[in-house]
């Protein structure tokens, strides 16, 4: 799954979830307000945290893939070196 479509169905259904709700509940409207606030909150602190945690996935799939990258070019190096030294 793409991280960009995980993110953005992410935050499409907080804020579709977040409005049901408003619309739903029958509160007051400076009720509604404090509560919007802190699902906003929430909401930033989750999605920040999620985020954090995709980055630092993200991080070492590529220090990976580096550390893969250089073991073959070190490998094809030693093999162009040993077809140099034969001929």
């Amino acid at each position: 799954m793409c991280i960009g479509r995980f993110l953005t169905g992410f935050l499409v259904g907080s804020a579709v979830g977040g409005i049901v709700g408003i619309l739903l509940a029958p509160r007051a409207g400076e009720e509604t307000r404090e509560m919007l606030v802190d699902r906003s909150e929430e909401a930033y602190k989750s999605t920040e945290t999620s985020v954090k945690e995709l980055q630092s996935k993200a991080n070492e799939v590529m220090d990976n893939i580096q550390k893969k990258g250089d073991e073959l070019l070190s490998k094809v190096q030693d093999l162009i070196k040993q077809q140099y030294h034969q001929a």
